[in-house]
């Protein structure tokens, strides 16, 4: 399906953050009515443009439809503190992924950035909060804000499949007795 006739109906701040994309890194490797996605591009592990607004507060109103995604692990003793920091942060522990849905790619190399600094101690939540909000006004007005240039830092492939809790022998216990319930009924 083309994608001018998928983003009909597309909110006007999505279509014109999917086009953005779109001039910076081609065709999306797949779309569908709610989302258009890129695979491996730039810095990022997938790139996904939102149909649906999220309205966001912080630091000041917009809505955030791009998405980024990047290959990191955070330890799951910092992911309160992101969460803090910033709602649009989403750690995806298992996959070992990190990812940030903000108005454009821009802020969202910010609030990685940021996030980062957290994980590795360089800066408290509270003084990531202030740095985002003054680097976001400088960015309004034009200014060099180095934090959206790009990542500070080099991703990493870091799955966290956690550790088993159950023996195999529970498990095959509890299956055998699912099993003899199910023939009982």
């Amino acid at each position: 399906m083309e994608k001018q006739v998928i983003m009909q109906g597309w909110p006007v701040e999505s279509i014109d953050a999917a086009l953005r994309v779109i001039k910076k890194y081609g065709e999306p490797d797949e779309a569908c009515h709610s989302t258009l996605t890129w695979d491996r591009r730039g810095p990022w592990k997938r790139v996904i443009t939102h149909r649906e607004l999220s309205k966001h507060n912080f630091p000041a109103p917009h809505v955030d439809v791009v998405e980024c995604f990047i290959e990191f692990h955070v330890p799951p003793w910092k992911v309160s503190d992101l969460v803090r920091f910033d709602g649009s942060v989403v750690v995806y522990r298992t996959l070992g992924e990190i990812s940030v849905r903000g108005q454009d790619e821009e802020s969202n190399l910010l609030a990685l950035n940021l996030a980062y600094d957290i994980i590795t101690g360089k800066r408290s939540v509270d003084d990531a909060r202030k740095y985002y909000a003054q680097e976001f006004l400088n960015h309004r007005r034009k200014a060099s804000v180095p934090y959206m240039k790009g990542l500070k830092f080099e991703p990493q492939r870091s799955e966290d499949p956690d550790e088993p809790i159950l023996s195999d022998g529970e498990l095959k216990r509890a299956i055998d007795e699912g099993k003899r319930k199910s023939s009982a009924a």
